[in-house]
């Protein structure tokens, strides 16, 4: 299978990476021509133009900064897709947009999915990460290969955009787990106590969560590099909160969540490291959030092992 793929940053790059690191047959493309030299002299095959990729590859992935450059690049690619073509949009995307861009697919012969990942890049560069897709189940069947080859984790979530639905409400909560965790360290230091104490007292306890073992170190450290930046969490918190207002649900925190990364913002640029929201209660306080022992960026140490599909309960029980 002939695989093009779009998009080589933070995520993108890694994702593409395991494909290339395990032998598939790879071209890819990218704004900035020094990525795509870098992967050419690992193997792969620089692409013309995303028109091009999709008449030669049979598989086109996407992973793409915003919703608009989804869309521009579809519209490139559209005029060559047609029967056996598939595109999968591995982007953090708006679910209208992928339900809006899907079906042009899909009424030219082709197949589309949406397919997120979540688990931060550090496990996006070992294929360790989790992956969402939205898709009928022959085009799940069809992908499954390359998804367990990207990632650990696989969850059909059922019918195109479910995927992207899902993906953004992961984002939402970990934006929720990031605030108030610098909330928490902050209060503990003015309250006296040492930091990397406080680590392991949340890490220990019923506070702990995969963003504390992760992001909490490289705050703690100082770097607060995440390879993830404030406008990206102002987009995902945002198509969360769109969903919500689609669907009449009043919500409290994501208002305030938004106002929070608008302001980080401003004090410190769009492309700031979204845990240098931090900053907003060091500079408030005085204090400084770091402590020695926590390392300078987050480094997957699992083992590199072959991906596999979850099944949920409910499907576990209608198969019983």
């Amino acid at each position: 299978m002939k695989i093009g793929f779009i998009g080589l940053g933070n995520v993108g790059g890694k994702l593409s990476g395991s494909l290339l690191r395990n032998g598939h047959d790879l071209t890819v493309h990218d704004l900035n021509p020094d990525l795509v030299r870098g992967f050419v002299a690992r193997g792969a095959t620089a692409g013309e133009s995303p028109a091009q990729m999709m008449r030669d590859c049979e598989v086109v992935i996407t992973c793409l900064p915003s919703p608009a450059a989804s869309d521009a690049v579809l519209q490139q690619m559209l005029p060559e897709v047609g029967p056996g073509k598939i595109w999968m949009e591995m982007s953090t995307t708006d679910e209208a947009e992928i339900r809006r861009l899907g079906p042009m697919v899909i009424a030219r012969g082709g197949a589309a999915v949406d397919c997120p990942v979540s688990g931060g890049c550090h496990r996006a560069d070992t294929g360790n990460i989790s992956i969402f897709a939205g898709c009928d189940r022959a085009t799940f069947e069809r992908i499954l290969p390359l998804l367990q080859t990207m990632g650990r984790r696989i969850l059909h979530t059922g019918e195109l955009g479910s995927a992207s639905v899902l993906k953004v409400m992961t984002n939402y909560l970990a934006t929720a787990n990031l605030l108030t965790l610098c909330e928490a360290m902050v209060t503990m230091k003015a309250a006296g106590m040492d930091l990397g104490t406080t680590f392991e007292a949340i890490r220990i306890s019923s506070g702990n969560s995969f963003v504390h073992e992760t992001e909490s170190q490289v705050i703690l450290n100082g770097s607060r590099d995440i390879s993830f930046t404030m406008d990206l969490v102002k987009k995902d918190i945002g198509l969360f909160q769109a969903i919500a207002d689609r669907t009449g649900v009043p919500l409290e925190i994501s208002p305030l969540m938004i106002d929070i990364f608008n302001d980080g913002i401003r004090r410190y640029g769009e492309r700031a490291q979204s845990d240098d929201i931090i900053r907003r209660l060091e500079e408030a306080t005085g204090l400084d959030i770091r402590a020695p022992g926590f390392p300078a960026e987050m480094v997957d140490d699992e083992a590199e092992e072959p991906g596999y599909e979850v099944v949920p309960p409910s499907r576990v029980a209608l198969a019983g």
